[in-house]
């Protein structure tokens, strides 16, 4: 299964904008990711490094 880690971008109402960091991002780093924080740990602030693995994120260390 795929794993790709994130970076909190910006939080805005009951979205966040996400930026992938892992080492195969390519040109998937140059684009923000649009995901519902519903999806997302609650606990989550701009800057917050997420793993994205199994369908679920959760935050790294």
């Amino acid at each position: 299964m795929n794993r790709f880690e994130y970076i909190v971008e910006s939080i805005d109402g009951d979205y966040a904008h996400l930026r992938r960091v892992d080492e195969e991002a390519g040109e998937a780093a140059q684009e923000l990711k649009l995901v519902a924080r519903a999806l997302l740990p609650p606990e989550i602030v701009e800057g917050s490094r997420l793993l994205y693995e199994w369908m679920q994120y959760s935050i790294l260390g």
